[in-house]
């Protein structure tokens, strides 16, 4: 017999006036355009005082709601863009905060769509009735140009598995870029990856510490022999060296701003299109736990799974990932070590689920098939939906399979507990294909979870609405696992 879904009655959908303030450079918005900022900053310094005064008072007026801080977001555009100011100018703070505008515009991280959420218990129960649980939802906004970001939302669930929402703030915030310390083995890692084992790779090799910051490297890099600076391809490994670098970062919220608020907002140049379809996990170890989110970094043309690492949703470290499981979409990490080591499910083909195992989280060796198209619901290809979940009899992976006419529907699989390469058991038929009511939006007859979580015996699974939309749906546990058919190996 088929389980008994329970929909609640949360639904979530995009919102175009949760924006943030970023940087625009006139001109270089359209592909193939030069800047047109010295010609707009000179037009600005032709203001007499009292106009700017006037421009300058009128702009934050009527944006200054919309967003916290809106004068720091003027000042650090204009520091952006001061260095087109001729030294002596002095500028007055009004007319330095005016440029800052004119380099400034909004965006609406959920203008196009919202979807692929993610679930997990928050950091803080304090408050909590007995049997209910607060969780965290990561959600994907999707903005002019197909560009997305991650944001969050709160939600309690009760003793009776009903899951309520909490509503988004008015405001939505982007974190401060900080630093990252790099890790030796994910740097070379990714270095070997993207093809490069030359001279000055070698010397990576042999002179990084384990651990080492930006300026560390950049130190190496300057004190390169000059017999290597002369080769042509040296200075092509530098700068893909830099590149790398700049995949790692940290991102920071300012104290006093609510989880729902923040943004995490594309910051690296592997991620320039977009952060894509965050897995958020709550990961143990020794007794201790972190959340561990693998999202998909997309540039516009290459996409591979990066990793984002926090301890209370207000402080991000991100770090790109490397080795032969590191490729395409869809990596999802188990909640615990396996036989010492870390274990994710792969679709590094584009179409199979894979195991991978890492000692470390940042390179991930030669992964194992798992489970491939079979059924006529996913002949175009399989993929899990979010990090395996813990039960008495193994692991249930929440999973997607694409049909004829690229409908999207969700199912479900046991794996052994030790031996998680092994499919015990499978659903025979999808848990849940788009409704003829709801197949319409952004991407149509899609339904897609980045990951649920296990409360009170309900799987609660929040899931993507034709990717313009997010519903929640629970099933029970037990008969979850009783609907499932055994898999002959």
């Amino acid at each position: 017999m088929s389980p008994a879904l329970r929909r609640s009655a949360a639904r979530l959908r995009p919102d175009p006036s949760r924006v943030i303030a970023r940087m625009f450079i006139p001109g270089e918005e359209r592909p193939e355009h030069d800047s047109r900022s010295a010609a707009v900053i000179n037009r600005v310094l032709a203001l007499d005082e009292a106009t700017v005064g006037t421009a300058l008072a009128a702009t934050v007026r009527s944006f200054a709601g919309r967003h916290r801080n809106l004068r720091r977001v003027f000042a650090e555009h204009y520091a952006s863009v001061g260095h087109r100011v001729a030294d002596g100018t002095g500028l007055s703070e009004d007319r330095e905060q005016l440029i800052g505008a004119y380099f400034t515009h909004e965006y609406a991280v959920e203008g196009a769509a919202l979807c692929n959420p993610s679930m997990v218990p928050a950091p803080d129960q304090s408050g909590v009735p007995p049997g209910s649980l607060r969780a965290v939802m990561s959600v994907r906004g999707i903005g002019e140009g197909h560009q997305s970001s991650v944001g969050f939302r709160t939600a309690t669930l009760d003793a009776d598995g009903a899951v309520a929402v909490d509503p988004a703030p008015p405001l939505a915030v982007t974190g401060d870029r900080r630093p990252a310390v790099h890790h030796k083995s994910t740097f070379t890692g990714k270095l070997t990856d993207l093809g490069d084992d030359d001279e000055v790779s070698a010397v990576l090799n042999r002179y990084l510490p384990e651990r080492f910051t930006d300026d560390e490297l950049e130190s190496l890099l300057a004190g390169l022999h000059p017999g290597l600076l002369a080769r042509r391809e040296t200075h092509r490994t530098v700068e893909l060296i830099r590149w790398i670098a700049a995949c790692a970062y940290t991102s920071e919220f300012a104290e006093g701003t609510a989880l729902g608020e923040r943004v995490l907002w594309p910051s690296a140049p592997a991620e320039r299109q977009g952060i894509e379809d965050a897995r958020f996990v709550r990961f143990t170890d020794s007794g201790t736990s972190t959340y561990y989110a693998t999202y998909t970094a997309y540039d516009g043309s290459n996409a591979a799974p990066h990793l984002v690492q926090t301890d209370d949703f207000r402080t991000f470290h991100f770090s790109p990932t490397a080795g032969v499981a590191a490729r395409n979409k869809g990596m999802a990490l188990f909640p615990r070590r396996i036989g010492g080591r870390y274990a994710a499910l792969t679709r590094g083909d584009g179409e199979r689920t894979f195991l991978a195992t890492s000692e470390d989280l940042g390179v991930w060796g030669s992964p194992v098939p798992v489970h491939a198209p079979a059924a006529d619901w996913e002949l175009v290809q399989v993929g899990n939906c979010g990090s395996p979940l813990e039960t008495p009899r193994g692991w249930l992976v929440l999973t997607h399979g694409v049909g004829p006419m690229r409908v999207y529907s969700m199912g479900a699989m046991l794996l052994d507990i030790d031996h998680p390469d092994r499919v015990l058991a499978a659903l025979p038929r999808p848990l849940l294909t788009s409704d003829p009511a709801e197949r319409d939006g952004y991407v149509p007859n899609v339904v897609y979870s980045c990951g649920g979580l296990l409360h009170a015996g309900n799987v609660v699974i929040p899931h993507g609405i034709a990717d313009a939309s997010i519903g929640v749906f629970s099933v029970p546990l037990t008969e979850l696992l009783d609907a499932m058919l055994p898999v002959r190996r």
